[in-house]
Order: structure tokens, then C-alpha cells, then sequence
């Protein structure tokens, strides 16, 4: 029989050490990096903002067809708009940054921010249930293309719009109130987002 696996095994005594680790960085990200990791997020959120509005003037703005409207990193990379792992994988990044940056927001900022998480983690439900279709290589409804719960009443584009206009709306106001804190909760944020006011600096 094999042996079981005791506390002093290497495998186990790591766990801990792992967890430590997360925590520390998890606390970095949310004190002294704060301000940094989220200036890189916001600049991933912008960028795929861009490509769904250029898809967007494409459609409706140049008339394109939509299997032809691919965004500017589409265009050059048709692949990348017909992968539906591409997809999910940066709803799934997005929802990641939404977690792991909340602790840094307090008072009325977390609740928007977490409002923003919410929101991710359904859109990144529907983009889990595209993944799972072009996996399976079976679609609801017999539809000749993968398609989610809300696309049913939707359609794709549109509803991929509303989507990350749901998520940035809320986001962007969580981040607004970390960096102008209403009177009183500016003491409770502990990284370097705040904006100091002009009154507040040195006199001479």
C-alpha cells in the first residue's frame, strides 16, 4: 500500500508558504502598487473598449458586414474575433483584476466596484457557455453559431456593448470616489490613488 502522505512532506509544507505569497502580493496590489496596477488595468479595459467600438463604427458607421467588422487587432488577426476562448479568456482577466484589486477601494468606491465584479461575473458566465459550445461543437437551440442566454433577445454585437458598458460605468465610478473620497473616507484608503486637493499642498 502506499505510503501516506505526511506533514512533513515537501508537497504539503509548500501549500502554506504558496499562500503566503498570494496574500503578500494580493496586499502589495492593493497598498503600494494600487495606484500602478490600476492604471495597467484601466489601460486593458480601454483597449478592448477600442476594438468593440471600432467593430462598432465598422457596422453601423462604414456599413461593413458584420463577419467582416473585426475590430483593428481583428483585421489584421481575423482568428482572434472567431475565438471563443479569446473571449472568455479576457472576460475571465477582467474578472480576475475586478477581484484581486477590490480590498484597495473603501465606503461607496468598493460598493461600485463591486457592483462592476457582479456584473463581470455573469458576462463572464455567458462568455463561459460560448466556450462551452465551441468545445462541445453542439449550439443551444440548434443555432449555427454559439450563442448565450441574452443573445436570444439580443444580438451578439449589441449585446456584448451593453455588457462592457455595464461593467466600465460602475468601475469608473469606484474609481472616481477612490480618488476623490467624499468628506470622511478619504482616512480609510491606504495606497496612493487620492487626489490631493491644491489647498493641501506645502505654502510657502
Amino acid at each position: 500500500m502506499p505510503q501516506q502522505q505526511t506533514a512533513s512532506d515537501p508537497t504539503i509544507a509548500l501549500i502554506p508558504a504558496l499562500k503566503s505569497s498570494y496574500a503578500d502580493m494580493v496586499e502589495k496590489l492593493n497598498v503600494g502598487w494600487h495606484e500602478r496596477a490600476l492604471q495597467i488595468f484601466l489601460a486593458i479595459v480601454l483597449a478592448h473598449w477600442a476594438e468593440h467600438l471600432v467593430q462598432a463604427y465598422q457596422i453601423w458607421g462604414l456599413g461593413w458586414p458584420i463577419p467582416e467588422s473585426r475590430g483593428v487587432l481583428g483585421y489584421w488577426f481575423p482568428w482572434m474575433v472567431s475565438s471563443e476562448l479569446l473571449h472568455y479568456g479576457y472576460a475571465l482577466i477582467m474578472l480576475i483584476g475586478l477581484w484581486i484589486l477590490r480590498t484597495g477601494f473603501t465606503s461607496s468606491a468598493y460598493t461600485w466596484w463591486m457592483v462592476s465584479f457582479w456584473i463581470q461575473f455573469w458576462h463572464h458566465i455567458e462568455h463561459g457557455l460560448l466556450q462551452g459550445q465551441a468545445i462541445v461543437g453542439e449550439n443551444l437551440a440548434n443555432s449555427p453559431v454559439p450563442v448565450s442566454i441574452l443573445q436570444f433577445v439580443i444580438p451578439r454585437v449589441e449585446l456584448h456593448l451593453i455588457y462592457n458598458t455595464a461593467v466600465f460605468i460602475p468601475m469608473i465610478i469606484a474609481m472616481y470616489l477612490h480618488m476623490f473620497p467624499p468628506p470622511g473616507e478619504e482616512q480609510h484608503i491606504k495606497c496612493s490613488c487620492v487626489v490631493q486637493p491644491k489647498s493641501s499642498s506645502n505654502s510657502s
